[in-house]
């Protein structure tokens, strides 16, 4: 599904964000059919796994869905013309989709800090105590692949990926002289090829970025990342919605970096022998 909805996202233009939505929603909305019937007929062997697929599995589908559809309809609301409407709009959304984090919170800080101790009550079937349920009404209307907090996990990761883009967005309307600028001050010919995945790069830029190490920390990640693409001959397409990938690991978020740290402490032994 990821594999497809990248495809589909490399594939349009800024403008056809509503069509690229409609597409990834039909697309999520197949693959959560088939997963749901697979539950259905095989089920799960323990609680464990049931509380794995309800916690981790199958809100990062339904997240997608989420995002679609919510995406869809923000931007086919989006008022045209001048930056300003529109950024004082996309700020007014992202001030709505936090409400739903600080509507939520004791749930949201459970999530965020990685928490367990309830998670037979929020992760398992047949759970049916409406006091559990924030705003859940798939569980009433679909209780065989649904729990009290599922979506709302979905919702949190879905909202997150929202922000991000508004933000993206955000960025754009302020940022296109002077990013006219940069992409014309910077074109030059690199004869050096990135020849790891797209994610790592992106892990390696945000590392730095947060490092402090250009500018203090000042330095604008979008400027970083363009510099990026024109020194390893790449396009890294869609890197903040990665970085929100990357932060949504559930077992190491610094993939590339621990391997870059192993690779170098093995060339120093190599070189001291």
């Amino acid at each position: 599904m990821n594999d497809k909805i990248y495809t589909i996202e490399s594939e349009a233009t800024a403008t056809d964000v509503l069509q690229l939505s409609e597409k990834c929603i039909k697309l999520v909305k197949d693959t959560l059919e088939t997963i749901r019937t697979i539950v259905l007929e095989e089920d799960f062997k323990n609680t464990q796994d049931e509380i794995y697929f309800f916690k981790n599995v199958k809100p990062q589908v339904y997240s997608k869905l989420i995002y679609y559809a919510k995406l869809f309809n923000i931007e086919s609301k989006r008022p045209r013309g001048s930056s300003k409407p529109q950024k004082k709009y996309l700020d007014y959304q992202i001030v709505r989709l936090q409400d739903y984090f600080n509507d939520n919170l004791e749930f949201y800080q459970y999530f965020r800090r990685g928490g367990t101790s309830l998670d037979l009550q929020y992760f398992i079937r047949g759970k049916d105590d409406i006091r559990l349920h924030p705003d859940n009404f798939h569980f009433f209307t679909d209780d065989k692949f649904s729990t009290s907090h599922d979506s709302t996990v979905a919702t949190i990761m879905a909202y997150d990926m929202l922000i991000v883009y508004l933000k993206q967005e955000i960025d754009k309307l302020e940022n296109i002289k002077g990013m006219e600028t940069i992409i014309k001050s910077n074109q030059f010919s690199s004869k050096l090829f990135w020849t790891a995945s797209k994610t790592d790069l992106i892990e390696l830029i945000y590392a730095i970025h947060s490092s402090g190490a250009i500018n203090s920390g000042t330095a604008d990640i979008k400027e970083m990342a363009i510099i990026c693409e024109q020194i390893f001959n790449i396009d890294l397409s869609n890197y903040y919605h990665t970085f929100v990938e990357i932060r949504s690991r559930k077992t190491n978020n610094t993939k590339f970096i621990d391997k870059l740290k192993e690779s170098l402490i093995q060339r120093i032994e190599e070189s001291d022998e």
